[in-house]
């Protein structure tokens, strides 16, 4: 499937439409099906299509005698992806503290540290790119990626706390870890589910949220000032609000990714994939959080 992030558009565990499976083959006829895979049609949750993953040598297979898939070796598991995660969100925290440290804030440095952090923001944003249109993870982009982009937000929470609101990053990064845990505990409960129905308006609040943020920035810059008022005052809050909401319902996406590539035995390789995707979407909810707070504590 190809699965999209509110910050940038990436590859999901299936990249071609029809019953493409991780190597981009057909599933062979009458290959160890498991089951249902909801991403094996150009719908991601389109329901009652084979598994197309039969092709993976390592995936689970069906057990004639007792019905039930039998895993093998070089599959995905959680605690791949949960390892890959905690290698990509510590490097995003690594760079984020040493440019908070070495890359200063004040008034005869900010202009310096400001151009870093745009030039760093660039480059993980071309990596992320670069990564999304490969056919096969790449760990060096993804850790890339996740140095880079600790780079910009180092810069950018420095200046955050230095500026506007002392203690805000702390609130941030708690609130993110909030958002994370509640999303997750709903999600295993069974409180969110993640079908065609969400994944369809989920996608297209996510549009219609971008461009409205692209018109804001274009009028900002043309026109000057705040531009259309989404990121300041009581709209700033709202947009504010709805941007977190969007990232939390993306987390439930990326959850459902990775349930069902563990399910139905994507490589382990794969794993990089899963953390690349939750990495951006953690980033986009921190940025959210980091200025909803801002603006929030700004107005006090």
């Amino acid at each position: 499937m190809r699965s999209s992030n509110p910050v940038f558009s990436r590859r999901g565990f299936s990249r071609d439409n029809g019953a493409a499976g991780f190597n981009g083959q057909q599933p062979q006829a009458g290959g160890p099906a498991v089951g249902t895979n909801p991403y094996a049609t150009g719908n991601p949750y389109a329901e009652g299509a084979t598994n197309p993953y039969a092709t993976n040598p390592y995936a689970p297979q069906q057990d004639t005698q007792l019905g039930a898939p039998q895993a093998r070796g070089n599959v995905m598991t959680i605690d791949d992806v949960v390892s890959r995660t905690a290698m990509t969100l510590g490097t995003v925290v690594l760079t984020a503290v040493l440019s908070w440290l070495l890359l200063p804030v004040d008034p005869a440095n900010l202009g310096k540290s400001y151009g870093i952090a745009i030039g760093a923001a660039l480059v993980a944003l071309v990596l992320s790119l670069v990564q999304s249109f490969k056919r096969k993870p790449s760990p060096a982009l993804i850790l890339g990626y996740a140095a880079f982009e600790g780079v910009f937000l180092g810069v950018i929470s420095a200046a955050v706390s230095t500026y506007i609101a002392d203690g805000v990053v702390i609130q941030a990064v708690l609130g993110t870890m909030a958002v994370f845990a509640g999303v997750l505990i709903a999600y295993k409960m069974g409180w969110i589910r993640v079908n065609r129905r969400f994944y369809g308006f989920v996608m297209a609040a996510a549009m219609g949220f971008m461009l409205l943020m692209v018109a804001n920035l274009l009028f900002a810059v043309f026109a000057g000032g705040d531009g259309l008022g989404f990121r300041s005052g009581g709209l700033g809050i709202l947009f504010g609000v709805i941007g977190i909401i969007l990232g939390a319902c993306f987390l439930a996406l990326d959850f459902k990714q990775v349930e069902d590539g563990v399910t139905y035995g994507a490589p382990r390789e794969e794993a990089w994939l899963a953390a690349f995707g939750l990495t951006m979407t953690l980033v986009w909810i921190y940025l959210e959080m980091l200025r909803l707070l801002s603006i929030l504590q700004g107005d006090d």
